[in-house]
């Protein structure tokens, strides 16, 4: 049995965030000694690595839950599992779509802006833009 702070490294997973997935119902107790100081299992930090990976491809909690629920039945989830990865998928992608409008339009405000000038055409163009989209 591990204490949290070595289940944190094993994992990956910060102290706090632990405490508060426990907290949660995110993932399992850990046990706890007489003192009350936690102690954690190989399967329960493989469950915190588990919910750490799908956290890092940026699944969201209550979608890192749904996961680790359908992989206890592995043979029955193949669907459910790859609708979730397909709904992420095109969520991830309109991000990066929003992310591409961002890019060009910073990029045209930025090769706008003339070096040494008193008037700044950045500013001028935020300034223009949020006076537009308030009225």
């Amino acid at each position: 049995m591990i204490a949290i702070g070595e289940a944190s490294r094993l994992s990956g997973v910060s102290i706090e965030t632990i405490r508060y997935y426990e907290r949660e119902g995110i993932v399992t107790k850990a046990q706890r000694t007489a003192s009350g100081r936690r102690l954690y299992s190989n399967a329960e930090i493989s469950e915190l690595r588990f919910i750490k990976r799908c956290r890092d491809l940026g699944f969201s909690v209550h979608d890192a839950v749904a996961l680790k629920n359908l992989a206890k039945v592995p043979s029955d989830a193949c669907e459910a599992v790859e609708q979730l990865g397909r709904k992420h998928l095109e969520h991830v992608q309109a991000k990066i779509f929003e992310l591409q409008k961002l890019e060009g339009a910073l990029s045209e405000l930025v090769e706008n802006c003339s070096a040494g000038t008193r008037d700044c055409p950045m500013l001028d163009a935020l300034m223009t833009s949020t006076s537009a989209e308030g009225h």
